[in-house]
């Protein structure tokens, strides 16, 4: 016959089994979501990431992301692959250091004890932040309505179901390149000049089977679960596709869209292990933007060279054929310009780009250089089209047509800079050289007076017919003792 204690046993393991089931799941929601009051600063022990929001799939965190080793961002990191979906951009960057940090007092907000407020969602009635296992990162108020979501503030990536307006854009990293939605179509731009953007890519709502109707709404893009992205004016059916390789496959893990920092447009898939490529808009290294640098030359399935044909060199590794320029040639303290041409190259996005028929090279060359915007330009000797080129020269492509020419503008400045640089690094050299013999020669003609001295007074018996308060000194005293 069992025991009261034996019968209820089972009874006590069930009761502590639910209470830990319990705890672990206030635990969970805890870590979903972060309430008006919470703060955090850069914990220095964290050596890539150092999360502080996590949503219910484990899947995404908010947190500091280390960049570059010494310095920070805000981010929202895809926690299996490390790479983030989100981050804040500000306008310097910011170290790592328990000097800046992190405070919901309805914004989210991220200020420096030196500088102030350095970012924030201003959004004031904020009371509760929430991160979905989608990654968008919500502030609701205490009626929990939407103050600031993340998805209405992308960063460089899409993510699956997340809408993409025409008050929205895409960004890379390195703030170069730049995706918008137009009125039917989505161009990717280049912003190699504050004032200037140049598009690149563009993709029309050419094939679309419902047509767009004026004043039924704006356009707004969506990356679908089936493998494309959709323009849709309504929800009911897109009115644009732009399909990705596994078009109407199905794919298990989530999708994303990266404006990348070479200025392309890419789709990945997740596969439960790695982000699968799926889809790039240009398939073509040389018909990107900016593939060999600044007054770069990309040979088709080549390496890169300069324009100038004195130097060859690897764009990936940061070298450069001229210093990256920027500005124009309108400012009264400019020091004027050199001219570069190069027969056999043309543009890599020309079709987007407006030309003019000129009856001459000479006549082509002339407007560029009368008109102290223009950085540039390519002739087409066969039809007369001459292309100018209004921001600083980015890279080109190496045709096999000789009677397209190019005409490049390279601040003189510049150059003069370099050759300074370079003269006052060998003055440097030089009189680090003089100053080493200088030293090194006083020194030896120190010991050599000194053991002169030395020889010229010292007598064989070792004592010195010196002046009398030479005889006081410590050495001499213990001397005469000796000799006493």
């Amino acid at each position: 016959m069992k025991t009261p204690t034996e019968l209820t046993r089972p009874i006590h393991s069930l009761l502590i089994i639910f209470l830990l089931l319990l705890l672990y799941m206030h635990f969970q929601v805890k870590a979903q979501e972060l309430h008006k009051g919470f703060s955090a600063t850069p914990d220095s022990s964290s050596k890539s990431f150092q999360p502080l929001l996590t949503d219910s799939s484990n899947n995404f965190s908010l947190g500091f992301l280390r960049v570059n080793r010494s310095q920070l961002t805000l981010a929202i990191l895809h926690l299996p692959s490390s790479e983030p979906t989100w981050f804040v951009n500000t306008t310097r960057n910011l170290e790592w250091s328990k000097n800046n940090k992190l405070l919901f007092n309805g914004s989210l907000v991220l200020s420096n004890s030196h500088e102030g407020v350095l970012w924030s969602t201003q959004s004031a009635n904020g009371n509760t932040l929430l991160l979905h296992n989608n990654s968008n990162l919500q502030i609701l108020d205490s009626d929990s309505v939407i103050t600031w979501q993340s998805f209405d503030h992308p960063t460089n990536t899409l993510v699956q179901n997340q809408n993409f307006t025409s008050e929205m854009s895409l960004v890379s990293s390195n703030g170069q390149f730049e995706m918008k939605l137009g009125d039917n179509f989505i161009g990717l731009y280049s912003t190699f000049e504050q004032d200037s953007k140049q598009i690149y890519w563009k993709h029309t709502a050419m094939q679309a089977k419902a047509e767009i109707v004026q004043g039924n709404g704006p356009l707004y893009s969506q990356i679908s679960l089936h493998g494309y992205l959709g323009t849709y004016q309504t929800e009911n059916a897109p009115v644009d596709v732009l399909p990705f390789d596994s078009f109407q496959r199905p794919v298990t893990g989530i999708r994303r869209l990266k404006l990348e920092s070479d200025g392309n447009l890419q789709a990945y898939y997740w596969n439960g292990m790695s982000w699968l490529l799926d889809f790039k808009a240009i398939s073509e290294e040389c018909e990107l933007p900016s593939s060999c640098g600044s007054y770069g030359l990309c040979k088709p399935g080549k390496n890169c060279e300069c324009l100038n044909n004195k130097t060859e060199y690897n764009h990936s590794s940061g070298e450069e054929c001229f210093s990256s320029q920027t500005g124009n040639f309108c400012e009264e303290k400019e020091e004027g310009f050199w001219v570069l041409r190069r027969n056999g190259v043309d543009l890599p996005y020309k079709e987007l780009m407006e030309f003019e028929q000129m009856d001459s090279l000479d006549a082509c060359e002339d407007s560029c250089e009368k008109n102290c915007s223009c950085w540039g330009s390519v002739f087409n000797n066969v039809t007369g089209y001459c292309y100018k080129i209004d921001y600083p020269i980015q890279s080109l492509v190496s045709v096999g047509d000789e009677n397209k020419i190019g005409y490049f503008k390279v601040r003189t400045v510049v150059e003069k800079k370099r050759h300074v640089g370079y003269v006052i690094g060998i003055g440097i050299l030089v009189c680090a050289v003089l100053m080493f013999f200088a030293v090194a020669g006083f020194g030896a003609l120190r010991i050599w007076n000194r053991r002169t001295r030395v020889n010229w007074f010292v007598h064989d018996d070792g004592i010195s017919p010196g002046p009398y308060r030479d005889l006081g000194s410590g050495s001499f005293r213990s001397v005469e003792l000796c000799k006493s």
